[in-house]
Order: structure tokens, then sequence, then C-alpha cells
């Protein structure tokens, strides 16, 4: 209609509310003080800015000469005083607008807090009524997996249960999925087990303090909580100082590929004398239920003895590993069982 010329059209989906984040327009401000660009057209002065430092990047670029012209929808602001003050007055006033929807939006969430409803997605265990209005939803039990969850927090509090146990529990005896058809991860298990929704109480935001009462109806009493809470986080039996064993960072599982872990035992005899074992097996860490049996070290350094005449020795880079622990073992058997 009025002859422009169009050079190039950009689009962002990203906020305009924080200064400096938006990459199309800040190469926007880079080619306009290029020279590749002497005007912008835009629907209305508050896309291009409603924070207060990227107004002043664009206003400079017209008190310096780069930026000529800018129209919108009805309006059209060049390097004239009265022009430039009238688009800092309404970038001013989209960046009012802007801080007053988020001091609104959080005025409603503390609303529906003090009214005894968690904002967000409901966690497993809950399901929200389908019927009511956005914001006016409110939360049910799930008759299917509140049973469920309730028998996890039994299981940690009376049984000893860990998250692993529960996560084996969940797949190997429940089949239990989310809505979503998927299986509840390690991860999710512990959040859920730490979550004090499921006794009646939330805080919001997390970590803000702000503690309310829930409306919902709750799957476990606080007792049974603070108890699977206090066994979730005893703190596992361990030996002092730190255990190094010698196979554990050469090999992995033959059958599933994870790495391989060790444990010691002791045998006390009658006679005084105490034996020490050290097996060998799967960390199950890329499949939790592999069946690959432990293998004490004597048994596995006789293997290790055997496979040393048929393999080139020079092919593999445990070489100097291998022979240092078969000599080992040869040391240690000569000298504790005479043999």
């Amino acid at each position: 209609k009025e002859g422009l010329n169009i050079v190039e059209i950009r689009k962002e989906s990203h906020s305009a509310k924080d200064s400096g984040t938006r990459p199309v327009f800040n190469q926007l401000i880079i080619d306009i003080k290029s020279g590749k660009f002497t005007g912008i057209i835009c629907w209305a002065p508050d896309r291009l800015s409603r924070n207060a430092g990227d107004l002043g990047r664009t206003v400079d670029l017209m008190d310096q000469g780069y930026l000529i012209d800018i129209r919108t929808h009805g309006q059209r602001f060049t390097n004239n005083p009265n022009e430039k003050f009238l688009l800092m007055i309404l970038g001013s006033q989209a960046k009012l607008e802007n801080d007053h929807k988020g001091e609104n939006v959080k005025r409603g969430l503390r609303a529906k807090c003090e009214q005894g409803w968690r904002p967000g997605v409901s966690p497993v265990g809950y399901i929200h009524d389908k019927y009511l209005n956005k914001g006016q939803k409110k939360v049910f039990l799930d008759e299917e997996k509140a049973p469920v969850i309730k028998e996890m927090f039994e299981k940690v509090a009376y049984d000893g249960y860990s998250g692993r146990d529960i996560y084996i529990w969940l797949v190997k005896e429940r089949d239990f999925k989310t809505k979503n058809n998927k299986r509840l991860a390690l991860s999710r298990i512990y959040k859920i087990l730490k979550d004090t929704y499921y006794y009646g109480e939330f805080e919001y935001p997390i970590g803000s303090g702000n503690w309310y009462q829930g409306k919902h109806d709750p799957i476990v009493t606080k007792e049974l909580f603070l108890k699977s809470k206090a066994n979730l986080q005893a703190s596992p039996k361990r030996y002092p100082g730190t255990k190094e064993f010698d196979f554990t960072q050469l090999m992995f599982c033959g059958k599933c590929g994870s790495g391989i872990c060790a444990e010691e035992k002791f045998k006390h005899q009658k006679n005084g004398n105490t034996h020490r074992y050290v097996y060998y097996h799967c960390s199950k860490g890329k499949d939790r239920f592999c069946k690959e049996k432990a293998i004490r070290e004597e048994e596995l350094i006789k293997q290790l003895i055997q496979m040393i005449d048929k393999i080139d020795i020079d092919e593999i880079s445990a070489q100097d590993k291998i022979k240092k622990e078969v000599m080992r073992f040869r040391k240690f058997s000569y000298g504790v069982f005479g043999q």
C-alpha cells in the first residue's frame, strides 16, 4: 500500500518480558547497526518490547540514526522527540500490564492454595475432576492407584524396602503404570515417598516455606509418612574406609553389559582362624533383573590363567593387570593355604 521494501520477515515466540533474552530480536538489533535494515514493521509497540532494556536499545538506535522508522498498525514512530516519547510510553505501559498480569497470576495461585488445592498436575494416586472449569477442578483419589501408593509407604515403613526394592515390586508383582502407561522411574518413586501431599499438607512454591492444609483426601497418615521417610533416609551400613577390589574396573557382565562390583566376606572358625573371601557379581546397572550369579575371586583368577594360553595378551589392554593379579594370587595361595 505504501510502497515499502520488505527485506526480510522474522518471527519469534520467545517472551519479551526479560531484556536480552530473545535471540531473534538481538540479531535484529545487530543487523540494524550493520545497516542491513533501516526500519521495522510490527503489529504493536508491545511486540518489540515489554521491558526497559530492549526498549532503551530500540530508542538508542533511533538516536544514533541507524533506525529511521518504526511502523505499527495505525501508528508511526520516527526520530522525533514526541514520537520517541510516545513509543517509550507505550512500551512502559506494556511492561506495567505485564507486571500486573504476573501479580494477578500469583494472587490467583495463592488464593487456590489457601482454599486447600495445590496448583499444577495432581500426583500419582489422584485424579482431577474433568467437568469443572480450569482453576476450579477438585482432586479425588484414584481408586485403582491410591491403594498401591499406600502399600509403597507401608513396605518402606514396616518391611524396610528401599526405593529400588519398591521399583522391582511394582514391576514384578503389581505391573504398575501411570496414566500415560509408563513405568515409574526410580527417581519418581523417591519423589513420591518424600511428597507430603500424600498425608494432606503441601508447600507452594517449593522451598518458599509456605505450607497449606489440603482439602484432598490423604492416602497415608502423617505417622506412616514420617516412619517411611525415616527408614528411607537411614544410612546404610558401611565399612570404615574405602574398599578397593582389583577387577571391578576391568570387567563387565557378559550377560547384560553392566559394571562389576565386589564384596568381601569373613568366615571365623572355632580354632581362631579367619578366612577372607571376595565375591564378584553384576552391579545390575543396565538390567536390574540380571540373574548372573556371583563368582569367587579365586575361581575368577583360575579362569584368567586358563585364558592366557588362548589369548594374545598384547591385543588387550589388561596385560600388566592380569599378570600382576595372577602373581599376587599365587603368592597368597602358597603363603596362606600352602598350595
